[in-house]
């Protein structure tokens, strides 16, 4: 009977973790987010709520709710985006776009893969020297608690 038990655990436990990781995190969002964030797409400069905000919190991504920048890393650059020069330690991934013809780097979320905008180098917007410009379709802003 242990032997049973043992062999349940071990292949009721291993198929409850595999299907949390296939989760749709994209299933719940609308077209214009899904245009952006699952076809990445990009929406139009200066028509994003999170372009000309500067509240205290965090920016999390759209479809799984993962952290992804400190409102702190924020800063204006007047490209029509919300522009971050850094983000949160492994929340975002970075893959090359050869898209419009030339290289870009594409940042996505490391969660889900959901595309969030591009970075670049080299601007010198900052003291850091990165752009982090990314679609505010893809972000959702948690203000920071206050006690």
């Amino acid at each position: 009977m242990i032997k049973y038990r043992v062999l349940i655990l071990f292949f009721v436990i291993p198929l409850s973790v595999l299907s949390q990781a296939k989760k749709d995190f994209f299933r719940d969002l609308t077209a214009k987010e899904k245009n952006v964030i699952v076809n990445k797409g990009t929406e139009y400069p200066n028509t994003g709520k999170y372009n000309k905000h500067f509240e205290k919190g965090t920016y999390h991504c759209k479809a799984c709710d993962s952290p992804l920048y400190k409102s702190n890393s924020k800063f204006e650059s007047n490209c029509g985006w919300p522009s971050f020069d850094d983000e949160i330690k492994n929340a975002i991934t970075r893959h090359p776009d050869y898209k419009l013809g030339y290289k870009r780097v594409e940042i996505c979320c490391a969660k889900c893969g959901g595309h969030l905008g591009h970075v670049f180098e080299g601007e010198n917007f900052t003291e850091k020297n990165v752009r982090h410009c990314v679609n505010s379709i893809s972000l959702i802003f948690k203000p920071e608690k206050k006690n």
